[in-house]
């Protein structure tokens, strides 16, 4: 069974961790999943927090998103919305969705929103991007590696290096030094 991991909203509205969540699922890290409604919230976001990218563009990433990671959307999770206990009653769309996916995790920055007593019910635990792109980098660092050599070549004006998207995610508080200086990252082969 693969590990299955639902992105809240707010993982997917930064730019650059959106495109190295994606890659790591696209290469069967991980199942990652969403929901239409995640999908709604992250892109109504963007829209409004950034005028300058052209809403066409913005529905291009979003059919671009559901292309690349197989059987991405959950679906009929709507029932168990009502039933749930969360300090934000907004959010418990998300774990609906991970409870309905099967999901191990909820991978968001709003931890405090799923807090563990919460989540213990369903065997869903809430992890923040850092640790959860942590822990891929420890249990396939040379794939992780070769993703963010794939966006660091995707930078056409100007080019860009391994080293160049690990600084934009720090720089961005997107992961820590901590996670990002794990090693397979700025040396894979050591």
């Amino acid at each position: 069974m693969a590990f299955v991991a639902v992105y809240d909203a707010n993982v997917l509205y930064p730019n650059i961790l959106r495109d190295v969540l994606i890659r790591v699922a696209e290469v069967g890290l991980v199942q990652a999943m969403w929901t239409e409604t995640i999908l709604d919230e992250t892109f109504r976001n963007l829209k409004a927090n950034r005028p300058d990218l052209a809403p066409g563009a913005l529905d291009r990433t979003r059919r671009l998103m559901k292309a690349a990671v197989r059987d991405c959307l959950v679906k009929g999770h709507e029932p168990l919305i009502d039933i749930l206990e969360l300090p934000d009653k907004d959010d418990r769309h998300v774990l609906a969705a991970a409870i309905r996916a099967k999901a191990q995790v909820i991978v968001t920055f709003n931890l405090k929103h799923f807090p563990a007593e919460a989540l213990a019910p369903w065997d869903v635990e809430a992890v923040h991007p850092d640790a959860f792109l942590e822990a891929q980098i420890d249990l396939a660092p040379e794939v992780v590696y070769g993703e963010i050599q794939r966006i660091a070549d995707s930078w056409k004006n100007p080019p860009g290096t391994v080293a160049d998207v690990i600084e934009r995610l720090e720089r961005n508080r997107l992961v820590s030094s901590a996670a990002a200086s794990k090693g397979p990252f700025l040396t894979p082969y050591d």
